[in-house]
């Protein structure tokens, strides 16, 4: 059996973006602006519990129109930090698209494990596969789109066999699926000091949580990209997921120029830029 010796100092240099990235705060306290203006001015439906745990909710910001196609957007922050108000920025981007845009909490580490996580956003996913309609969204038209730790957990949901998680749901409950910056693969995760104090991920839990180490979907695509400026694991973890799924499964595996860890995530946003037009893509709008 292959063994590896990994470098911890070595892959915290590759994983710790706010070292990578000095001026992140600058993005936080932009985002942060921008989520409590589109707080004010959206139509939207706060702190709707999906399930019975900490942190099941969801905040629903709701299209002008019915029968609207859905994105479910699943925030970052290492499965450990951050919260959904800290993303409500991302939905009037697709709200004026035309959108329904949902954007869940989930419990963070080290009060509960990254499986635990992903099980919960299954539980979101499924409460809004059988809700939205009441609140102007399509259920057959659900896009799931994540960023970092986020797009993690949004590649999780498409390889989840939603028919055994509850018999009325369809095998195609996701119908696409965008991992900004994703870590699909968990195992150097385990090894990096400054995530592992809180993460604890095990053998056992890397197997069961890592997209790259799963079969490929039977339906829907992925899309996986990362900054140009991000580090060299970050390029290795899109690489990582269309080698495991394979190019009909993992059509895009792009390394974007110029844009690093929390650029990135602006750039799905911005009109002009191809993260923002394969979204629009993958809503159909």
């Amino acid at each position: 059996m292959k063994t590896t010796t990994w470098d911890g100092a070595w892959l915290d240099s590759m994983y710790n973006n706010r070292a990578l990235v000095p001026s992140y705060a600058d993005y936080f306290r932009r985002w942060s602006a921008a989520s409590g203006e589109a707080l004010r001015t959206q139509r939207c439906r706060l702190d709707i519990r999906y399930g019975g745990g900490p942190n099941e909710h969801l905040d629903i910001f709701e299209a002008e129109q019915a029968d609207a196609p859905v994105l479910f957007f699943i925030h970052g922050g290492y499965w450990r930090a951050l919260d959904k108000k800290d993303h409500a920025f991302v939905a009037p981007a697709f709200t004026r698209q035309g959108a329904c845009v949902v954007i869940p909490n989930y419990a963070l580490a080290p009060a509960v494990t990254v499986p635990q996580i992903t099980m919960q956003m299954v539980a979101a996913l499924a409460w809004t596969w059988r809700n939205i309609a009441r609140h102007g969204g399509d259920p057959s038209r659900i896009t799931v789109v994540g960023h970092s730790a986020g797009g993690h957990l949004a590649a999780m949901m498409l390889a989840c066999l939603w028919p055994v998680y509850g018999k009325e749901l369809p095998p195609d409950l996701v119908k696409n699926a965008l991992s900004i910056s994703g870590l699909h693969d968990l195992e150097p995760i385990m090894h990096t000091p400054f995530l592992q104090v809180d993460l604890k991920l095990t053998p056992q839990q890397v197997r069961q949580a890592s997209p790259a180490l799963l079969p490929a979907p039977a339906t829907g695509v992925l899309a996986a990209v990362a900054g140009g400026d991000e580090s060299a694991e970050f390029h290795r973890q899109v690489e990582s997921i269309r080698k495991a799924w394979g190019p009909a499964s993992v059509p895009v595996a792009d390394v974007l120029p110029g844009l690093n860890h929390f650029s990135v995530l602006d750039a799905l946003l911005q009109p002009d830029q191809r993260l923002h037009r394969m979204a629009k893509e993958f809503l159909g709008v």
